[in-house]
This record gives structure tokens, sequence and C-alpha cells, in this order.
């Protein structure tokens, strides 16, 4: 399965992320939920996901960019998923 997953406004207020990284957090979202749902998690959703309400994760004081949007990715798919 070919999944196409864009995000085009991703507001990352409160959280350890400086400017510069912030790009590096969506890619890595994107990436890593757009794998998830490619593994089997897509067949429930139909067109645009215009919002998405996702739990609170915990974050790891050193986190890098990559394993944030990991975090944040899972967060998202397990609201998609139910």
């Amino acid at each position: 399965m070919n999944i196409n997953l864009h995000i085009e406004r991703l507001i990352l207020d409160g959280l350890p992320v400086g400017v510069d990284q912030g790009s590096h957090v969506q890619k890595a979202i994107e990436r890593e939920l757009a794998g998830r749902l490619a593994a089997g998690g897509a067949a429930g959703l139909a067109g645009h996901v215009h919002r998405v309400q996702a739990p609170n994760i915990v974050l790891a004081r050193e986190a890098t960019s990559g394993q944030l949007g990991a975090q944040i990715a899972g967060a998202v798919y397990g609201a998609l998923s139910k």
C-alpha cells in the first residue's frame, strides 16, 4: 500500500524544540505515521482528516527530533485507530 501523508501545519507549543528543529520533527512524524498506516492501519480512513485529538505523551528530556516525531506519530496513530 502506498501512503502519501502531508502535515500542512504543525504547532509544537510548549515543547522543547527550537525553530530550526520544527521541520525535522514534522518530517519524522510524517515518515513514522505513513509507515504505521501503510503497515495496515489505513483501512478505516477515507479522504482527508482535518483534525485529530491525540492523547498526551511524556517526553524524554534529551529526545531527538526523530524520537519526538515517533512519539507524536504513535499518539496520533492511536487516536486514528479508535
